[in-house]
Protein backbone atom coordinates (compact mmCIF):
# COMPACT_ATOMS: atom_id res chain seq x y z
CA UNK A 1 0.00 0.00 0.00
CA UNK A 2 1.42 3.55 -1.28
CA UNK A 3 1.16 6.50 1.00
CA UNK A 4 -1.13 7.74 -1.30
CA UNK A 5 -2.98 4.95 -1.26
CA UNK A 6 -3.18 5.76 2.24
CA UNK A 7 -4.39 8.75 2.23
CA UNK A 8 -7.42 7.93 0.67
CA UNK A 9 -8.36 4.87 2.44
CA UNK A 10 -9.25 5.52 5.91
CA UNK A 11 -15.31 29.94 -4.86
CA UNK A 12 -15.79 31.93 -2.83
CA UNK A 13 -13.51 31.15 -0.16
CA UNK A 14 -15.55 33.13 1.98
CA UNK A 15 -14.84 32.11 6.06
CA UNK A 16 -18.30 30.01 7.18
CA UNK A 17 -18.87 32.45 10.03
CA UNK A 18 -17.94 35.74 8.30
CA UNK A 19 -20.42 34.76 5.67
CA UNK A 20 -22.91 33.61 8.58
CA UNK A 21 -22.40 37.35 10.38
CA UNK A 22 -22.64 39.57 7.16
CA UNK A 23 -26.02 37.44 5.83
CA UNK A 24 -27.26 37.56 9.16
CA UNK A 25 -26.74 41.28 9.00
CA UNK A 26 -28.16 41.95 5.47
CA UNK A 27 -24.78 42.56 4.01
CA UNK A 28 -24.26 41.06 -0.09
CA UNK A 29 -21.47 38.56 0.46
CA UNK A 30 -19.75 36.45 -2.14
CA UNK A 31 -21.59 37.11 -5.04
CA UNK A 32 -25.01 38.52 -3.27
CA UNK A 33 -28.09 37.04 -1.04
CA UNK A 34 -30.37 39.74 -2.88
CA UNK A 35 -33.20 38.26 -5.20
CA UNK A 36 -31.51 36.99 -8.56
CA UNK A 37 -28.03 38.16 -8.10
CA UNK A 38 -25.73 35.33 -9.02
CA UNK A 39 -24.32 33.65 -5.84
CA UNK A 40 -22.19 31.12 -4.83
CA UNK A 41 -20.99 28.06 -7.10
CA UNK A 42 -23.44 29.76 -9.94
CA UNK A 43 -20.14 29.96 -12.47
CA UNK A 44 -19.03 26.47 -13.54
CA UNK A 45 -15.32 25.78 -12.05
CA UNK A 46 -12.03 24.88 -13.91
CA UNK A 47 -11.17 21.46 -14.26
CA UNK A 48 -8.90 20.47 -11.37
CA UNK A 49 -7.15 17.04 -10.80
CA UNK A 50 -8.42 15.77 -7.16
CA UNK A 51 -7.93 12.15 -6.36
CA UNK A 52 -11.31 10.45 -6.76
CA UNK A 53 -9.80 7.50 -8.67
CA UNK A 54 -7.98 6.51 -5.67
CA UNK A 55 -11.01 6.67 -3.46
CA UNK A 56 -13.00 4.83 -6.51
CA UNK A 57 -10.56 1.71 -6.24
CA UNK A 58 -11.21 0.80 -2.95
CA UNK A 59 -13.73 -2.07 -2.99
CA UNK A 60 -17.26 -1.08 -1.44
CA UNK A 61 -19.09 -3.10 1.27
CA UNK A 62 -22.26 -4.19 1.89
CA UNK A 63 -23.73 -0.69 3.29
CA UNK A 64 -22.15 1.79 1.20
CA UNK A 65 -23.30 4.17 -0.89
CA UNK A 66 -26.12 4.51 -2.66
CA UNK A 67 -27.02 1.68 0.62
CA UNK A 68 -30.06 -1.01 -0.10
CA UNK A 69 -32.87 1.98 -1.39
CA UNK A 70 -30.86 3.31 -4.56
CA UNK A 71 -32.75 6.07 -5.69
CA UNK A 72 -35.98 5.66 -2.58
CA UNK A 73 -37.11 8.90 -1.00
CA UNK A 74 -39.42 8.83 1.83
CA UNK A 75 -41.08 12.23 1.98
CA UNK A 76 -43.16 12.51 5.77
CA UNK A 77 -45.62 15.84 6.10
CA UNK A 78 -47.32 16.79 9.03
CA UNK A 79 -48.40 20.81 9.49
CA UNK A 80 -48.98 19.60 13.70
CA UNK A 81 -45.30 19.57 13.67
CA UNK A 82 -45.60 23.92 13.66
CA UNK A 83 -47.03 25.10 16.49
CA UNK A 84 -46.59 28.70 16.93
CA UNK A 85 -43.49 28.81 15.21
CA UNK A 86 -42.40 26.28 17.38
CA UNK A 87 -41.49 22.45 16.70
CA UNK A 88 -43.56 20.04 18.78
CA UNK A 89 -41.19 17.27 19.66
CA UNK A 90 -44.35 14.48 20.16
CA UNK A 91 -44.92 15.02 16.31
CA UNK A 92 -41.45 15.44 15.10
CA UNK A 93 -40.85 11.84 16.28
CA UNK A 94 -43.70 10.59 14.91
CA UNK A 95 -42.62 11.83 11.59
CA UNK A 96 -39.28 10.36 11.97
CA UNK A 97 -40.69 6.97 13.35
CA UNK A 98 -43.11 7.38 9.73
CA UNK A 99 -40.17 8.14 7.56
CA UNK A 100 -37.91 5.11 8.80
CA UNK A 101 -40.61 3.08 7.96
CA UNK A 102 -41.43 4.41 5.04
CA UNK A 103 -37.86 4.68 3.34
CA UNK A 104 -37.25 0.75 4.62
CA UNK A 105 -40.85 -0.76 4.69
CA UNK A 106 -39.79 -2.88 7.64
CA UNK A 107 -40.40 -1.65 11.74
CA UNK A 108 -38.22 0.56 13.40
CA UNK A 109 -36.50 -2.40 14.61
CA UNK A 110 -36.04 -4.39 12.01
CA UNK A 111 -34.74 -0.99 10.16
CA UNK A 112 -32.32 -0.37 12.91
CA UNK A 113 -30.76 -3.82 11.97
CA UNK A 114 -30.68 -2.91 8.46
CA UNK A 115 -28.30 -0.61 9.52
CA UNK A 116 -26.35 -0.79 12.44
CA UNK A 117 -25.22 -2.91 15.42
CA UNK A 118 -25.57 -2.51 19.26
CA UNK A 119 -21.71 -2.64 19.49
CA UNK A 120 -21.73 0.71 16.51
CA UNK A 121 -20.06 4.30 17.48
CA UNK A 122 -22.98 6.38 15.59
CA UNK A 123 -22.12 10.25 14.33
CA UNK A 124 -24.95 12.43 13.70
CA UNK A 125 -23.79 15.01 11.32
CA UNK A 126 -26.11 17.72 11.64
CA UNK A 127 -26.25 21.63 10.00
CA UNK A 128 -26.64 24.08 12.85
CA UNK A 129 -25.90 27.29 10.64
CA UNK A 130 -28.94 29.64 10.69
CA UNK A 131 -30.59 29.06 13.81
CA UNK A 132 -33.29 29.84 14.94
CA UNK A 133 -35.51 29.26 11.63
CA UNK A 134 -33.61 27.16 9.68
CA UNK A 135 -31.05 24.70 11.08
CA UNK A 136 -31.48 21.12 11.60
CA UNK A 137 -34.10 21.10 14.99
CA UNK A 138 -33.11 19.51 18.22
CA UNK A 139 -36.40 17.54 18.32
CA UNK A 140 -35.48 15.72 15.04
CA UNK A 141 -31.88 14.30 16.05
CA UNK A 142 -33.53 13.89 19.48
CA UNK A 143 -35.99 11.46 17.49
CA UNK A 144 -33.13 9.59 15.99
CA UNK A 145 -31.16 9.68 19.19
CA UNK A 146 -34.02 7.61 20.96
CA UNK A 147 -34.24 5.22 18.10
CA UNK A 148 -30.67 3.83 18.49
CA UNK A 149 -30.60 4.06 22.08
CA UNK A 150 -34.48 2.30 22.21
CA UNK A 151 -32.93 -0.16 19.86
CA UNK A 152 -28.89 -0.91 22.09
CA UNK A 153 -26.28 1.68 21.21
CA UNK A 154 -25.48 3.37 24.13
CA UNK A 155 -25.44 7.04 24.09
CA UNK A 156 -22.09 7.16 24.69
CA UNK A 157 -22.02 5.53 21.26
CA UNK A 158 -23.84 8.25 19.76
CA UNK A 159 -22.31 11.82 18.67
CA UNK A 160 -23.66 14.63 17.28
CA UNK A 161 -21.35 16.49 15.29
CA UNK A 162 -20.66 19.11 13.18
CA UNK A 163 -16.98 20.99 11.81
CA UNK A 164 -17.73 23.84 14.27
CA UNK A 165 -18.03 23.56 17.66
CA UNK A 166 -19.45 26.78 18.24
CA UNK A 167 -21.95 26.59 15.70
CA UNK A 168 -23.58 23.51 17.73
CA UNK A 169 -23.28 25.15 20.76
CA UNK A 170 -25.23 28.25 18.94
CA UNK A 171 -27.58 25.89 18.06
CA UNK A 172 -28.74 24.58 21.01
CA UNK A 173 -26.13 21.17 20.80
CA UNK A 174 -24.63 21.10 23.86
CA UNK A 175 -24.17 18.46 26.52
CA UNK A 176 -27.30 19.92 28.88
CA UNK A 177 -29.72 19.58 26.15
CA UNK A 178 -27.96 16.15 25.07
CA UNK A 179 -27.19 14.66 28.45
CA UNK A 180 -24.69 11.55 27.96
CA UNK A 181 -24.50 11.88 24.12
CA UNK A 182 -21.12 12.98 22.70
CA UNK A 183 -21.02 16.56 21.11
CA UNK A 184 -18.11 17.04 18.99
CA UNK A 185 -16.74 19.95 17.18
CA UNK A 186 -13.76 19.16 14.58
CA UNK A 187 -12.30 22.75 14.89
CA UNK A 188 -12.06 25.03 17.46
CA UNK A 189 -11.88 29.25 16.54
CA UNK A 190 -10.45 32.43 18.23
CA UNK A 191 -13.85 33.59 18.11
CA UNK A 192 -15.02 31.34 20.96
CA UNK A 193 -12.60 32.60 23.55
CA UNK A 194 -9.60 30.34 22.70
CA UNK A 195 -6.58 31.32 20.10
CA UNK A 196 -5.82 28.80 17.84
CA UNK A 197 -2.23 28.91 17.59
CA UNK A 198 -1.02 25.89 19.76
CA UNK A 199 2.64 26.59 21.64
CA UNK A 200 4.48 26.32 17.88
CA UNK A 201 2.28 27.99 15.75
CA UNK A 202 0.51 25.61 14.70
CA UNK A 203 -3.62 25.27 14.63
CA UNK A 204 -4.86 23.99 18.05
CA UNK A 205 -7.23 21.89 16.23
CA UNK A 206 -5.00 20.06 14.08
CA UNK A 207 -4.56 17.01 15.99
CA UNK A 208 -8.30 16.40 15.02
CA UNK A 209 -7.72 15.79 11.49
CA UNK A 210 -6.11 13.08 10.42
CA UNK A 211 -3.45 13.38 8.08
CA UNK A 212 -3.41 10.14 6.39
CA UNK A 213 -6.85 10.68 5.11
CA UNK A 214 -7.77 13.85 2.71
CA UNK A 215 -9.32 14.91 0.18
CA UNK A 216 -6.78 16.26 -2.80
CA UNK A 217 -7.28 19.15 -5.11
CA UNK A 218 -4.17 19.67 -7.05
CA UNK A 219 -2.65 22.92 -7.40
CA UNK A 220 -5.20 24.80 -4.86
CA UNK A 221 -3.92 26.03 -2.10
CA UNK A 222 -5.47 27.51 1.00
CA UNK A 223 -3.05 30.70 0.25
CA UNK A 224 -3.62 34.23 -0.92
CA UNK A 225 -7.63 32.82 -0.96
CA UNK A 226 -10.11 35.48 -1.64
CA UNK A 227 -12.44 36.69 0.98
CA UNK A 228 -9.90 36.36 3.61
CA UNK A 229 -7.86 39.47 4.99
CA UNK A 230 -4.58 37.22 4.61
CA UNK A 231 -3.40 33.62 4.91
CA UNK A 232 -3.59 33.60 8.64
CA UNK A 233 -7.08 34.52 8.76
CA UNK A 234 -7.84 31.70 6.19
CA UNK A 235 -5.44 29.09 8.72
CA UNK A 236 -7.69 30.50 11.58
CA UNK A 237 -10.78 29.27 10.23
CA UNK A 238 -9.36 26.12 8.15
CA UNK A 239 -6.11 24.96 10.13
CA UNK A 240 -4.11 24.06 6.97
CA UNK A 241 -2.86 25.77 4.04
CA UNK A 242 -2.12 23.56 1.72
CA UNK A 243 -3.44 21.47 -1.32
CA UNK A 244 -5.08 18.77 1.38
CA UNK A 245 -8.35 19.17 2.84
CA UNK A 246 -7.74 16.75 6.04
CA UNK A 247 -10.65 13.98 7.32
CA UNK A 248 -11.52 14.72 10.88
CA UNK A 249 -10.44 11.73 13.28
CA UNK A 250 -13.98 11.40 14.28
CA UNK A 251 -14.63 10.09 11.33
CA UNK A 252 -11.46 7.90 10.19
CA UNK A 253 -10.62 6.79 14.10
CA UNK A 254 -13.68 7.01 15.92
CA UNK A 255 -17.19 6.41 14.32
CA UNK A 256 -18.43 2.68 12.25
CA UNK A 257 -21.79 4.47 10.65
CA UNK A 258 -22.88 8.14 10.01
CA UNK A 259 -26.24 9.44 9.68
CA UNK A 260 -26.67 12.40 8.05
CA UNK A 261 -29.29 15.11 8.84
CA UNK A 262 -29.33 18.15 6.40
CA UNK A 263 -31.48 21.64 6.62
CA UNK A 264 -33.23 22.44 3.91
CA UNK A 265 -31.85 25.92 2.16
CA UNK A 266 -30.52 27.04 -1.36
CA UNK A 267 -27.47 27.91 -2.07
CA UNK A 268 -27.28 30.24 -5.25
CA UNK A 269 -29.23 28.30 -7.90
CA UNK A 270 -28.17 24.98 -6.65
CA UNK A 271 -29.05 23.45 -2.58
CA UNK A 272 -27.26 23.16 0.49
CA UNK A 273 -28.95 20.02 1.98
CA UNK A 274 -27.53 16.46 1.84
CA UNK A 275 -24.51 15.97 0.53
CA UNK A 276 -23.01 19.73 0.84
CA UNK A 277 -23.47 18.89 5.15
CA UNK A 278 -20.82 16.44 4.92
CA UNK A 279 -19.06 17.54 0.97
CA UNK A 280 -17.72 20.85 3.53
CA UNK A 281 -18.41 19.43 7.09
CA UNK A 282 -16.49 16.46 7.15
CA UNK A 283 -12.88 17.77 6.21
CA UNK A 284 -11.05 21.07 6.90
CA UNK A 285 -9.29 23.56 4.44
CA UNK A 286 -12.18 23.84 2.57
CA UNK A 287 -12.32 28.00 1.61
CA UNK A 288 -10.29 27.03 -1.41
CA UNK A 289 -12.32 24.46 -2.30
CA UNK A 290 -15.50 26.66 -3.17
CA UNK A 291 -14.28 28.74 -6.92
CA UNK A 292 -12.54 26.40 -8.53
CA UNK A 293 -14.45 22.99 -7.54
CA UNK A 294 -17.67 24.06 -5.25
CA UNK A 295 -20.88 21.50 -6.09
CA UNK A 296 -18.22 18.33 -7.21
CA UNK A 297 -16.96 18.52 -4.16
CA UNK A 298 -20.23 17.36 -2.95
CA UNK A 299 -19.88 14.57 -4.56
CA UNK A 300 -16.16 13.76 -4.34
CA UNK A 301 -15.87 14.36 -0.29
CA UNK A 302 -18.61 11.16 0.13
CA UNK A 303 -16.86 9.56 -2.31
CA UNK A 304 -14.09 9.07 0.33
CA UNK A 305 -14.64 5.23 1.61
CA UNK A 306 -13.82 6.74 5.69
CA UNK A 307 -18.07 8.49 4.25
CA UNK A 308 -18.95 6.43 1.60
CA UNK A 309 -18.72 3.08 3.40
CA UNK A 310 -20.10 4.67 6.78
CA UNK A 311 -22.94 6.94 5.63
CA UNK A 312 -26.04 4.61 6.29
CA UNK A 313 -29.26 6.93 6.40
CA UNK A 314 -30.05 10.66 5.25
CA UNK A 315 -32.40 13.07 6.71
CA UNK A 316 -33.20 16.43 5.45
CA UNK A 317 -35.18 18.73 7.74
CA UNK A 318 -37.50 20.37 5.72
CA UNK A 319 -39.69 21.54 8.73
CA UNK A 320 -39.01 24.90 8.01
CA UNK A 321 -38.03 25.73 4.54
CA UNK A 322 -35.69 28.66 2.63
CA UNK A 323 -35.60 28.60 -1.23
CA UNK A 324 -33.57 31.95 -1.44
CA UNK A 325 -30.87 33.95 0.51
CA UNK A 326 -29.51 30.77 1.79
CA UNK A 327 -27.41 28.86 3.00
CA UNK A 328 -27.54 31.10 5.80
CA UNK A 329 -31.00 32.01 7.32
CA UNK A 330 -32.94 34.84 5.70
CA UNK A 331 -36.47 35.34 7.32
CA UNK A 332 -37.93 36.59 3.68
CA UNK A 333 -37.79 33.70 2.31
CA UNK A 334 -38.12 30.56 4.86
CA UNK A 335 -41.44 29.07 4.93
CA UNK A 336 -43.03 26.45 6.87
CA UNK A 337 -42.65 23.08 4.83
CA UNK A 338 -44.12 20.61 7.81
CA UNK A 339 -41.37 17.97 6.29
CA UNK A 340 -38.70 15.43 6.62
CA UNK A 341 -37.13 13.54 3.87
CA UNK A 342 -35.23 10.07 4.35
CA UNK A 343 -32.95 8.32 2.00
CA UNK A 344 -29.99 6.07 2.18
CA UNK A 345 -29.18 7.56 -1.22
CA UNK A 346 -28.30 11.49 -0.54
CA UNK A 347 -27.63 11.88 -4.34
CA UNK A 348 -31.30 11.09 -4.98
CA UNK A 349 -32.70 12.72 -2.21
CA UNK A 350 -30.40 16.08 -3.30
CA UNK A 351 -31.78 15.83 -6.39
CA UNK A 352 -35.83 15.45 -4.77
CA UNK A 353 -34.76 19.13 -2.59
CA UNK A 354 -33.36 20.83 -6.35
CA UNK A 355 -36.20 20.05 -8.12
CA UNK A 356 -38.72 21.26 -4.96
CA UNK A 357 -36.54 24.66 -4.24
CA UNK A 358 -36.73 25.16 -8.10
CA UNK A 359 -40.58 24.73 -8.37
CA UNK A 360 -40.78 27.22 -5.08
CA UNK A 361 -38.38 29.58 -6.69
CA UNK A 362 -40.68 29.58 -9.49
CA UNK A 363 -43.54 29.79 -7.40
CA UNK A 364 -42.08 32.87 -5.83
CA UNK A 365 -41.20 34.93 -8.31
CA UNK A 366 -36.99 34.55 -8.01
CA UNK A 367 -35.31 34.24 -11.35
CA UNK A 368 -34.21 30.83 -11.67
CA UNK A 369 -31.49 29.63 -13.57
CA UNK A 370 -31.72 25.85 -14.54
CA UNK A 371 -28.48 25.00 -16.42
CA UNK A 372 -27.27 21.76 -15.78
CA UNK A 373 -24.36 22.45 -14.29
CA UNK A 374 -26.41 23.23 -10.72
CA UNK A 375 -26.94 18.93 -10.68
CA UNK A 376 -24.04 18.00 -12.71
CA UNK A 377 -22.49 16.71 -9.27
CA UNK A 378 -25.65 15.12 -8.79
CA UNK A 379 -25.32 12.82 -11.93
CA UNK A 380 -21.97 13.06 -11.82
CA UNK A 381 -22.41 10.76 -8.73
CA UNK A 382 -24.42 8.16 -10.41
CA UNK A 383 -21.68 7.27 -13.05
CA UNK A 384 -19.83 6.60 -10.19
CA UNK A 385 -22.33 4.23 -8.72
CA UNK A 386 -22.64 6.38 -5.39
CA UNK A 387 -26.18 7.00 -6.09
CA UNK A 388 -29.31 7.85 -8.62
CA UNK A 389 -29.66 11.26 -9.92
CA UNK A 390 -32.11 10.89 -12.88
CA UNK A 391 -35.62 12.32 -11.54
CA UNK A 392 -37.34 9.05 -13.76
CA UNK A 393 -35.20 6.63 -11.56
CA UNK A 394 -35.98 8.54 -8.34
CA UNK A 395 -39.01 6.99 -6.19
CA UNK A 396 -40.70 9.93 -4.00
CA UNK A 397 -42.94 7.77 -1.52
CA UNK A 398 -45.10 10.04 0.53
CA UNK A 399 -46.68 9.76 3.70
CA UNK A 400 -49.08 12.40 5.51
CA UNK A 401 -50.24 12.78 8.82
Amino acid sequence: MTQHYRSMDGGRGVDRREFVRAAGAGVAVAGGLLLGRPSVGDERPPKVETNIGDFMNVPKTRLSLPGPFPGRVAKVIDPRVLRDEKVDAKVAAEMVGKGIRTLTGRSLEESFGLFFTKDDVVGIKINPVGPPLIHVKPEVVDALVTWLVDNGIPKKNVVIWDRFSGMLKDAGYTPARFPGVGIVGLQTMDEEGSSWKAADGSHVSKANFDLDVYYLARGVFGTRVPGYADDEAYRNQHVFTGERSYYGKLLTKRLTKIVNVAAYKNTGNGVSMATKNLGYGALCNTGRLHKPLFFRVCTEVLAAPVVRDKLVLNVIDGVRAQYEGGPDKNERFCYPNSALYFATDPFALDMTGHREVVAKRKAMGVTVNEHPRFTEYLHYAEKLGLGIAAPERIEVVEARA
